[in-house]
């Protein structure tokens, strides 16, 4: 197993490396695993975000860089600027395993550098190099030159919303092939320490694996299966669904506040393949392949995936496609989170109708329901801080707060963080998770809508007999701890979530694990790994002032029913849910881990 970490001091440019254990591997993981070991350790509540002492952590997962499917993933944790609270930022593509394939399990960056800068990293050193010819680049510009002078590497890198520290902006993978780790403003801490990108040498070659060829066997027997049952995220990626969710009253209307909308049939993956469709991609021994390169007039750029479609499409009865497309391409340019920054514009059009944003305020900008044109222009302004652009960029919580009034009733938050697109109202399961996500709204910290909406799950409980009721609150709770602690494992492993509707359950997981290692580990004691992940993300936010009283989801969601389609008059019960879910976690009514629970789960440090 890879046992070295890299710690990179910016403020006095240095570099030493650090030794993890495999009995802490074996207890932890990888990825967030091992990130949320270190912050919760290290973690200094009076110290703000975006301080220099406030480190930020590139992780990527136990598994990334094997050849196994999906193991792509890096996790990029520390301190939100959005939120203030824990935040992991899982990303894809190709870097994470080209940061493995040098030998390091994940990177520890403290400190700021007096000027802009970015890393060389290869297997024997990290080099310091100037960025002041970057500095003020977008994502796209920043590759291009780097790869001039290093043409075989991977990068991360920020854009100019990271620069300025808006808390939504994103860091970027692999542009123009771009993954993002958008939520929670990871861009902004990683521009606090004027860092512009992580640049990780390409190295051919392979990681010792235990039993090579059981494992390659596995994965061969495995892989049909995984692609059959994933074929519509290869045909059309994950904007396929966009015009079924409308129907199930998954799809987020108007600011969550419109039943249904004709539109959605213009803004979906297949008219995206039908229409403007290049080619496929794929992260790093995928194989599902469901990125899509798209045309953008004369240029080849990433296609919207489905939160993006829905952010800005269904969210802002926006049914302008190729403005979608542009709205999409210019948030990867600058590093923005297109789920974060399409609620704000839903909220920010609610409160200009309710008069709390006056004419004034937009320069002369039409803030309206569909008028692409106005979202373009702010997309500029919040990347630049500039005008209303910088009241925007601080997020729907912050701007809710500025401004008063009724405004929190559609202020779209949890904990800070702005909802994705899936509505809990049409699945009752993803209020409880968002309400109990350790980073805020959340919907990949427990993706329960894809069972509740009847893809089997077998080992959970969930197969073609015993399908939960969407709309019905009851039997939730044991629903969401069981998929939250196997998301917190797939993290901690680097693994895609979309195994999940590849049918790879834990056991699976738990062999391809042995079968790296040597490990002896199975289900059980793996989930217990996720539970104790979940535990220790909670405790965290304890640490933070997280209570019972942040469990919650905004009013909207909570007394404003759908009024047509199969989700109509669905309201979910989150306060049965919450003591439920509080219980069979063992955790207090204040939403506190209880003392029994950290001593089963083994949570203590020296």
């Amino acid at each position: 197993m890879i046992n070295r970490l890299l710690e990179i001091d910016l403020t006095n440019q240095d570099f030493h490396e650090l030794e993890v254990k495999e009995n802490e591997l074996r207890k932890y993981l990888g990825g967030s695993g091992i990130a949320v070991r270190y912050l919760y350790q290290h973690l200094d509540p009076a110290i703000p975000p975006l301080h220099p002492d406030n480190p930020i952590l590139f992780f990527p997962g136990l598994l990334t860089g094997f050849p196994i499917p999906t193991a792509s993933k890096t996790s990029i944790c520390g301190r939100s600027p959005l939120t203030g609270i824990w935040n992991e930022a899982t990303v894809g593509g190709h870097w994470g395993a080209a940061l493995k394939k040098n030998g390091y399990e994940g990177i520890i960056i403290k400190g700021k550098s007096s000027h802009p800068i970015y890393l060389l990293i290869n297997s024997k050193e990290v080099i310091f190099k100037d960025a002041y010819k970057l500095w003020g680049l977008d994502t796209y510009e920043t590759s291009k030159k780097i790869k001039e002078a290093y043409p075989q590497v991977q990068i991360a890198s920020i854009g100019q919303a990271g620069e300025n520290l808006v808390p939504i902006s994103a860091i970027v993978i692999d542009a123009p092939h771009c993954r993002l780790a958008g939520r929670g403003g990871m861009g902004a801490l990683m521009g606090s320490k004027n860092l512009k990108a992580i640049v990780v040498q390409i190295e051919k070659k392979t990681l010792p694996i235990t039993d090579p060829e059981s494992l390659k066997k596995s994965v061969q027997e495995l892989t049909p299966s995984i692609k059959l049952y994933t074929q519509g995220l290869h045909e059309f990626g994950t904007g396929g669904s966009v015009e079924a969710r409308e129907y199930t009253g998954d799809l987020p209307i108007k600011n969550f506040a419109q039943s249904r909308w004709d539109g959605a049939a213009k803004t979906t993956g297949q008219v995206i393949v039908n229409t403007i469709f290049r080619k496929n991609y794929a992260c790093y021994f995928c194989p599902i392949a469901c990125g899509k390169e798209v045309f953008l007039k004369e240029e080849i750029v990433h296609g919207p995936e489905y939160e993006t479609l829905s952010a800005f499409g269904s969210n802002l009865l926006n049914d302008d496609l190729d403005s979608i497309v542009k709205m999409n391409d210019l948030c990867n340019r600058y590093g923005i989170d297109t789920i974060s920054l399409g609620v704000i514009l839903g909220f920010a059009i609610e409160a200009y109708e309710e008069g709390l944003i006056k004419k004034a305020d937009l320069d002369g900008i039409n803030l309206k329901w569909g008028n692409s044109d106005a979202f373009i222009t702010l997309i500029h302004q919040v990347a630049y801080k500039e005008k209303f652009g910088k009241f925007l960029g601080k997020g729907v919580k912050s701007l809710s707060n500025q401004l008063g009034g009724k405004s929190s009733e559609y202020a779209l938050h949890t904990k800070g963080l702005e909802y994705p697109m899936h509505d809990p109202r049409a699945y009752t399961g993803m209020a409880l998770s968002y309400a109990t996500a350790n980073r805020g709204a959340c919907h990949l910290e427990s993706l329960s809508y894809m069972i509740e909406s009847g893809i089997p799950a077998p080992e959970f409980g969930y197969d073609d007999l015993h399908k939960p009721n969407p709309h019905s609150s009851d039997g939730k709770t044991e629903l969401v701890v069981k998929l939250q602690d196997y998301m917190n494992v797939l993290n901690a492993l680097g693994l895609c979530k979309f195994l999940l509707s590849g049918r790879i359950g834990p056991t699976i997981v738990s062999e391809w694990i042995n079968k790296v290692t040597g490990w002896d580990l199975n289900q059980t004691e793996l989930m217990q790994i996720g539970q104790r992940l979940h535990n220790l993300k909670r405790l965290y936010n304890v640490k933070l002032g997280i209570t019972r009283q942040d469990d919650t989801l905004p009013p909207r969601l909570l007394n404003l029913a759908r009024t047509d389609g199969l989700a109509a008059g669905v309201l979910p019960d989150i306060d049965s849910m919450l003591s439920e879910y509080y219980q069979i976690r063992g955790w207090d009514d204040k939403g506190i881990p209880k003392k029994e629970k950290i001593k089963e789960l083994e949570i203590f440090f020296t």
